[in-house]
């Protein structure tokens, strides 16, 4: 008998900046969806400050669990060069977990993520995302062994550039990092910053991978409302769906059908096809 393993997949809510009815909304929601796994893709704060990692904590307390996260480059002291410089995780430590990388491994699931925030960078935009290809093989490895598991790797700025994005993640080796994570079977690679939800297709030596990012709940929206996505997967499809507030309640915006990898996996399947895909 297949297995659906349901998450469900926020990003981007910005406490201190907050769309205060989608954010409680959002926990009704998530918990009619009854997900095995909460995942929260970074910037949970707007400024990095202490009551909005306060709020933050207390909303995350109230969302379904288990939950897995990890920081966005908000998530650090946006106005204090010295906390960036010399303890830049240092509130999301205190108030979310650890910033470096956590780990999630449920029946028919497993989950790892890695930050791509940095506090401060020798370049123009410190906000920008970085990520080590060491790390990468690592989390890779630790998942490659899971052969019939959905795999899903988190981080906060996109891997792989949407098309049309206002914004770029502009992650140091990233397009590299998404490769190898596809060339390991992972399955997912989710992740939040641009504010827009999209599924985009990863070549890889194992078959195809994507690239899924969530929108926002905070009143940052760019093309498209504030919202979150849910995830349904068994052993054939993977069925992304991007939920939209329209001001009373959430209804579903656009829904990704995404062909899931066989298992045991096959060689050489070198090109993906862009996922089907509805807008409503």
């Amino acid at each position: 008998m297949s297995v659906t393993i349901k998450l469900v997949h926020l990003s981007d809510i910005h406490f201190g900046c907050e769309n205060v009815g989608a954010v409680e909304a959002a926990i009704g929601a998530a918990h009619a969806f009854a997900p095995d796994l909460t995942i929260i893709s970074g910037d949970i704060t707007a400024n990095g400050r202490r009551r909005e990692f306060a709020a933050a904590r207390a909303w995350l307390a109230r969302l379904p669990q288990p939950q897995i996260a990890t920081p966005g480059n908000h998530d650090v002291p946006q106005w204090g060069l010295a906390g960036r410089l010399v303890s830049p995780f240092r509130l999301y430590r205190d108030y979310v977990g650890r910033p470096d990388k956590s780990a999630a491994y449920l029946p028919g699931l497993t989950v790892r993520s890695l930050n791509t925030a940095r506090g401060v960078q020798l370049r123009a935009d410190w906000s920008e995302g970085a990520i080590e290809l060491a790390a990468i093989r690592a989390a890779a490895a630790e998942m490659r062994v899971a052969t019939r598991a959905l795999k899903v790797l988190v981080c906060h700025h996109p891997l792989v550039e949407p098309e049309h994005a206002a914004v770029t993640g502009g992650v140091h080796r990233g397009a590299a990092a998404a490769r190898i994570l596809a060339d390991a079977g992972v399955d997912l690679i989710l992740t939040g910053h641009v504010h827009d939800p999209f599924a985009i297709p990863v070549s890889g030596a194992q078959g195809c991978a994507y690239a899924v990012g969530a929108g926002t709940l905070s009143l940052r929206t760019r093309e498209t409302r504030a919202g979150f996505s849910v995830i349904e997967a068994d052993a054939e499809t993977i069925r992304v769906r991007s939920l939209a507030w329209t001001g009373s309640e959430f209804e579903t915006e656009a829904v990704w059908a995404l062909a899931r990898r066989a298992a045991p996996l096959v060689e050489n399947h070198d090109r993906c096809e862009m996922p089907n895909s509805v807008f409503q």
